[in-house]
């Protein structure tokens, strides 16, 4: 299942990335058996169950009503916190002499994904257009643009981990490739956050790789504090005139996220320990569409204090277990891949979506795979 997932992922990512969704949710499934709860784990799930239990108690003071089963996020969440975390697990359950095959598995995933997107920049996304046209679809060209830079978010999560996968001057060349079809795209494209996910992505691999054992607890008390504190530090920049100081300098897109974080903290102080319940930021059109493009926020705004500690509480689990007492490329792949993850979520994507937060568990996935292999060469063998 694995495998298949990682075949699956430069299709996915070039294609079709709310597909991420339903293929890992079926590996998951395929998967449940390997299940496993490790007692380094407890602290990660008991806030992660925390966070689901209050998120689905919080829907009957939410002011959004959602219109079918579709949009009902509160039972989604429960599979998706099943399914992605049973398909997350079965890494750890694969046999060591599998290791290597599913490592050049995802290397190649990266490679092929990061070609296509370089030759999408050079065609304006010309072979996502005959894809459609070639199932009876047609899409604009600016929405067919739109659609293949998806994928850029796909790549900049995985390629940290492929390059630690690799060894010797191979590594440096795969670096040079990845970096390559994530920055060329995305500046033709015309796309800020791989850009900006990619350059703390590297502070964050530079800081784990020069400070094995302090650097991902510093990482892991960044990461919390900013979820705790995300509405006193949004609400201090407003105060101090940054954004009418940057406004000259900011596209439409980054004008519009400044005014959503500006109404997410109104509403943030509003209701600051219950918060307004799950998907509430859908019912505060037309301040926020949809969400407020940014997860502390959103959280914040939706679930109050309880939501932003068992956040904090994930994510310095997730940077405080990268720890060492040696320095490992994996463990400075893993924290980059984390911090570009979360660098998206505080400026592009909702915290709920399918896709997303299955793209993470994908993501938490490779990890575990790199984690647990030893580096191999271009010929496959371990070193």
């Amino acid at each position: 299942m694995i495998a298949g997932l990682l075949v699956l992922t430069p299709l996915l990512g070039w294609a079709g990335s709310l597909g991420f969704a339903p293929a890992v949710a079926l590996a998951g499934l395929l998967t449940v058996s390997s299940l496993r709860v490790r007692t380094e784990d407890r602290a990660l799930l008991l806030a992660l169950f925390t966070a689901l239990v209050w998120a689905c108690a919080s829907v009957f003071w939410s002011p959004w009503r959602p219109g079918d089963l579709e949009e009902q996020t509160g039972l989604k969440l429960v599979f998706m916190l099943a399914l992605y975390g049973c398909a997350v697990s079965a890494a750890r359950a694969v046999p060591e002499v599998r290791l290597p095959g599913l490592i050049k598995g995802l290397v190649a995933a990266t490679l092929i994904l990061a070609l296509i997107l370089l030759l999408e920049a050079a065609t304006a996304a010309a072979g996502y257009q005959i894809l459609l046209g070639l199932i009876g679809q047609t899409v604009r060209p600016d929405y067919a643009i739109k659609n293949v830079a998806q994928g850029l978010y796909v790549l900049t999560l995985l390629a940290p981990m492929a390059i630690a996968a690799v060894s010797g001057r191979a590594r440096w060349v795969l670096g040079l490739g990845l970096g390559a079809g994530i920055i060329g795209p995305a500046l033709v494209f015309g796309y800020d956050a791989p850009l900006l996910a990619l350059a703390c992505a590297l502070l964050a691999a530079g800081l784990v790789w020069f400070f094995s054992f302090m650097g991902p607890r510093l990482l892991a008390g960044l990461s919390a504090g900013g979820f705790l504190l995300a509405p006193v530090l949004v609400n201090g920049a407003f105060t101090l005139g940054l954004d009418e100081r940057l406004s000259p300098f900011l596209s439409e897109s980054w004008l519009q996220r400044l005014g959503y974080w500006s109404k997410a903290v109104e509403w943030i102080w509003a209701r600051p320990l219950p918060g307004w319940g799950l998907d509430a930021s859908r019912a505060f059109g037309p301040g926020i569409q949809l969400h407020p493009h940014n997860a502390p926020l959103q959280v914040w705004m939706e679930l109050g204090l309880i939501g932003a500690v068992a956040a904090a509480i994930v994510w310095a689990s997730i940077f405080s277990g990268l720890s060492r007492p040696v320095r490992t490329p994996a463990a400075a792949a893993a924290a980059a891949a984390a911090t570009a993850y979360l660098v998206f979520g505080a400026v592009s994507f909702g915290v709920w979506q399918e896709w997303w937060l299955a793209l993470g568990a994908l993501t938490a996935l490779a990890c575990i795979l790199v984690l647990r292999a030893r580096p191999i060469d271009l010929s496959g063998r371990s070193v």
